[in-house]
């Protein structure tokens, strides 16, 4: 898969209305993202990180500026199209996990599958692929609530990347683990962002996913404060 620029940002403002006055979650950031990149939104709480990537999943849109992911513009799509675009090129990873408790964990990554037209034995590969990518393929048969926290978020991962997305967007993803399941759940994605060239967005507080990144862009009122590569990130 090629690399260049997957999300372009120019000019971006997001306000929100607050009473009869507005707040301005993003104001004037200019960003752009390159294929493959395994990149962390960081700053304060309130700062923009989690506006941010509400935009760049279509799942917001600009008040003002352009947001373009996948030569698509986010303000000009329907409905419709936010959902296409969702659904076929970008995967998301919460920290609450958002598993469906009375389905299986192949039920749970299979979801993801079942607004694309595929057959029933082109699903089961799929799934059972991203089970292997996480390492969760003996527990098929297991619901959420059998799972420890590490093994809940690895679903997670696998649902995301069972449709092998062009971008995953994670938000806070380590937040509910501890630093041995922290670790295991990054190398993991490292490991996928290698494999796949699948361009991974945090927005997070943790410094141990800052150890991970190979670029941080630091986020402070809604603006762009740094943004720096980082050349010793864990491989």
């Amino acid at each position: 898969m090629k690399n260049g620029t997957i999300i372009s940002i120019d000019k971006l403002i997001k306000q929100f209305p607050v009473g009869k006055s507005k707040f301005t979650a993003l104001n004037g950031l200019t960003l752009n993202i390159e294929r493959g990149e395994f990149m962390g939104l960081v700053g304060p709480s309130g700062s923009g990180k989690t506006t941010l990537l509400n935009i760049i999943g279509s799942l917001d849109t600009p008040s003002m500026g352009t947001v373009t992911v996948l030569d698509q513009s986010i303000s000009s799509l329907s409905h419709k199209q936010s959902s296409r675009l969702r659904n076929r090129h970008i995967g998301f990873i919460f920290q609450t996990y958002n598993l469906l408790p009375v389905y299986t964990v192949y039920e749970n990554v299979e979801f993801a599958l079942l607004l694309q037209k595929l057959s029933a034995s082109a699903r089961k590969k799929a799934v059972m692929d991203a089970l292997e990518w996480v390492g969760l393929t003996d527990k098929i048969k297991s619901k959420p609530a059998m799972l420890s926290g590490g093994e809940c978020q690895r679903v997670a991962i696998a649902r995301s990347m069972v449709k092998r997305p062009d971008i995953v967007l994670a938000d806070e993803p380590t937040a509910n683990l501890d630093s041995k399941n922290s670790h295991h759940i990054l190398q993991t994605m490292k490991k996928l962002n290698k494999e796949l060239n699948t361009t991974f967005i945090f927005a997070t507080h943790d410094e141990k996913v800052m150890q991970y990144l190979n670029r941080k862009v630091s986020l402070e009122d809604g603006q762009i404060v740094k943004d720096e590569v980082i050349e010793n990130s864990k491989n």
